[in-house]
């Protein structure tokens, strides 16, 4: 008669058989986090990326407990604003065209061509686009073209957060109104517009490399990559858009800042794209240039 094996032994060998067959668990993304503090104050600075991937999730610790120990957190858009169909009937309208000329006299023939060629493989309905500014069809593209590479607006790191901070009754604000947002790209002149559109197709036609190694390095939290791929490339190619996007609206919202750290109510955690917190013209920076105390908040970081 054959002996069975210990019972201990079959629940080792089927445990065994089960690491073997499960995909590993990917470790929480490195946090873009940066603490900013005074004499008795801290506001804490976490870089976003607004569309996720559902093994994104878990957060790092380090952000749970920032999270947990802010008073209250701020986004770059109220909450009530984010994803609301009454903003989103705004910008279309605000995206009509009214001016004189059509999308393709704006483009040039280049640039229309690029257009056309992006157009028909991605199911883009460009008879229809033809109506609206080329800062509209530029967000178009390069929504359509992050979410072909799974990435899903709805997991977004402030949509995340912003659920959080509902569910631990935790008071929550915007650096700026939908409003504002929407003159911010309604208010570009034709050229700026025109860049726009030209970096989304640009980057759109890159093919999902950029995308990914984007989202890799957020990931990983690697500051110098995301300004190495994505900051300097639009300062550096982009100049009017990137002042118009993002050095404006720092510039806009520094004060706001500090009135946070000004404030005896206990700490705010502040959660914007990151880019807005790179380079020598991002927050972080900006912050640490007035005087105050910045550190990088990162348990990985120091493994390095």
């Amino acid at each position: 008669m054959r002996r069975r094996a210990p019972r201990a032994g079959r629940w080792a060998a089927l445990l065994l058989g089960l690491l073997l067959v499960l995909p590993a668990l990917a470790a929480p993304p490195v946090p873009l986090l940066w603490k900013v503090s005074d004499a008795d104050n801290a506001v804490y600075l976490l870089g976003s990326f607004h569309l996720l991937r559902p093994d994104d999730y878990p957060l790092a610790a380090e952000v749970q407990a920032a999270f947990d120990d802010a008073e209250a957190v701020v986004f770059e858009l109220p909450p009530e604003e984010m994803g609301s169909p009454a903003v989103a009937s705004g910008m279309a309208r605000a995206a009509q065209r009214r001016r004189p000329g059509t999308l393709r006299e704006d483009l040039g023939p280049g640039l229309w061509s690029r257009l056309e060629a992006y157009a028909g493989p991605n199911g883009l309905p460009l008879a229809q686009l033809s109506q609206v500014e080329p800062w509209y069809v530029g967000l178009v593209v390069t929504l359509a073209s992050m979410q072909r590479q799974g990435l899903d607006p709805a997991l977004g790191l402030d949509r995340h957060l912003m659920e959080a901070a509902v569910r631990a009754g935790k008071p929550a604000a915007g650096l700026e109104r939908a409003e504002q947002q929407i003159a911010v790209l309604a208010g570009m002149a034709p050229a700026e517009q025109v860049q726009m559109l030209a970096q989304a197709l640009e980057q759109a036609q890159e093919g999902p490399g950029l995308v990914d190694g984007l989202h890799a390095a957020w990931r990983e939290g690697d500051d110098a990559r995301l300004w190495r791929e994505m900051g300097e490339p639009l300062r550096r190619g982009y100049p009017d858009l990137y002042a118009r996007v993002n050095v404006d609206r720092n510039n806009a919202w520094l004060p706001q800042i500090e009135r946070h750290l000004a404030r005896d109510r206990g700490d705010t955690l502040v959660v914007v794209g990151a880019l807005h917190l790179l380079g020598d013209d991002g927050l972080v920076e900006r912050l640490r240039a007035k005087g105050y105390r910045v550190e990088r908040v990162c348990d990985a970081c120091a493994a390095r």
